[in-house]
């Protein structure tokens, strides 16, 4: 389940950054907020939203609940990446000890 979600997260992050660099951009009217001959305010007029902006929330939202869903799902397998201890040994025979530290001579 958990990889399968994953799969569908990535999916939908593609979509998502293709939908976004699809739709025209606002930034190029900023000018006329300050006293250039367009109508439209500093960050563009709210319009009728269009089919791609209409995808582009519904994808957003899919993805918004495949973050939540990946959040949950972590939890629930929550397990660390670093033992606290080094695992046992199966075999019965003791560890090898360490080697001693050899400091340098001072001369």
């Amino acid at each position: 389940m958990f990889t399968f979600v994953v799969i569908i997260h990535v999916i939908v992050s593609l979509i998502i950054i293709g939908l976004v660099l699809l739709q025209a951009g606002k930034g190029a009217d900023i000018g006329s907020a300050f006293g250039g001959s367009g109508s439209q305010a500093v960050f563009g007029s709210m319009g009728t939203p269009t089919v791609l902006g209409k995808i582009t929330t519904a994808v957003a939202v899919i993805f918004m609940v495949t973050s939540f869903s990946l959040a949950v799902l972590a939890h629930k397998k929550a397990s660390t990446i670093m033992p606290a201890s080094a695992p046992a040994r199966t075999d019965g025979t003791p560890a090898p000890a360490p080697a001693p530290v050899q400091t340098p001579e001072k001369k």
